[in-house]
């Protein structure tokens, strides 16, 4: 049964519990849904989490960083995310991170060409704020003005 389960985890496909004679879990069921409803959603999980989208942005436009170079560029974020979202980062073949063995020791994080790839995205997501957030802007006013509730 839980073979049955895993490869419809693992293929997407649905199993029909009258012709294999399997129950369906229904976790399962509601991941491959949610997957199959927005293709995207893995992506959109790796991208854009809170702090992924400037970092990859700040070693795209500057280049390969120290850890202190581009935790300044960013700002607001603490080195306990910046560590955690850069080896993310590296995990998902986003940023490549070279240590250099020197008295102190050295290390750089640069963009992979796997991260570079997503540069055309960005640059429309850039193009769409700049052309529609004043948009958002003025529907959010509009909304708060009819005084109603915050979803």
């Amino acid at each position: 049964m839980s073979g049955t389960r895993t490869s419809a985890a693992v293929t997407g496909a649905a199993v029909d519990p009258a012709v294999s004679g399997a129950a369906i879990d229904p976790a399962v069921t509601a991941a491959i849904d949610a997957e199959q409803a927005c293709p995207i959603s893995p992506v959109v999980d790796i991208v854009f989490s809170r702090w992924t989208t400037p970092i990859l942005w700040t070693l795209h436009a500057f280049g390969r960083q120290r850890f202190v170079e581009l935790s300044r560029r960013i700002g607001t974020i603490t080195p306990k995310v910046l560590t955690q979202r850069l080896r993310q980062l590296e995990r998902d073949g986003l940023v490549v991170r070279t240590y250099h063995p020197e008295v102190p020791p050295r290390v750089e994080y640069e963009i992979s060409p796997l991260g570079r790839s997503l540069a055309p995205l960005f640059a429309q997501l850039a193009d769409w704020a700049s052309d529609h957030l004043p948009e958002v802007d003025t529907a959010r006013r509009s909304y708060d003005a009819a005084d109603r509730p915050l979803p």
